[in-house]
């Protein structure tokens, strides 16, 4: 059996200013070849867009991009002509395929947005772009909640991917189970607050990956929020 902590601390750091950055996977200046992502989840940022910046128009290509807002307001478009506002508990996706041009802003000129974007490989290359948005809010607390999957089971996104994408808040005390089968490895990422993963206690911007562990328990222990992956 194996979880393999990451904690906060360790992870690559960039401050531009106007983005606080931290990665939890090799990205940009940031390289660790131990630390390339975990199976076909290649990029956890932890991003804090001071009021009034973002990120101006920039390209993907062949890239399953999820932003999941935890405080804040992000101001998306895109080149298929999307323009929306994400709010904490409104997940976006964005299927890059062929290519696809956005930006992301704050939409506040007073307060900061921090929300985590995160890649994953697709298992399909070049296909036309595509872009979705749900509100999950109201189906966060006391459970964990698919926000993303192959086939869009249970009015989840689709991702082009044999991922599984679980966001949750457990109560305090309150244990959230998921099952891992034996051929699959999963990544946790703690978005906020303290949890026990198995016992061990983790605490806000830690990672575990893991493998071979029948049963993963997750019990909340200060308005935690977390994020489960169940990768290929």
């Amino acid at each position: 059996r194996m979880i393999h902590l990451r904690p906060a601390h360790e992870r690559g750091h960039a401050n531009h200013g106007w983005l606080d950055s931290f990665h939890t996977f090799s990205f940009a200046n940031y390289y660790d070849p131990c630390y390339m992502g975990v199976s076909r989840l290649r990029v956890i940022n932890d991003d804090t867009v001071a009021p009034g910046s973002g990120f101006d128009t920039h390209g993907h290509t062949n890239m399953e991009i999820i932003s999941y807002v935890l405080s804040g307001a992000l101001e998306h478009k895109d080149s298929m002509g999307h323009g929306s506002i994400i709010r904490p508990g409104e997940v976006q996706r964005m299927s890059a395929g062929r290519g696809i041009r956005h930006s992301e802003f704050n939409a506040s000129h007073e307060e900061a947005v921090n929300f985590l974007q995160i890649w994953i490989v697709p298992n399909v290359s070049g296909i036309q772009p595509t872009y979705e948005q749900k509100n999950f809010a109201a189906e966060l607390p006391g459970r964990l909640r698919l926000v993303a999957s192959s086939d869009g089971r249970e009015g989840s996104l689709t991702i082009h991917q044999d991922a599984l994408v679980y966001a949750g808040k457990p109560e305090n005390d309150q244990m959230l189970q998921h099952s891992l089968a034996a051929t699959r490895t999963a990544y946790v990422h703690v978005a906020r607050g303290q949890l026990e993963l198995n016992g061990k206690l983790m605490h806000a911007g830690d990672g575990a990956s893991i493998s071979d562990e029948p049963v993963i328990n997750l019990t909340g222990k200060d308005q935690a929020e977390v994020l489960l992956f169940d990768l290929p």
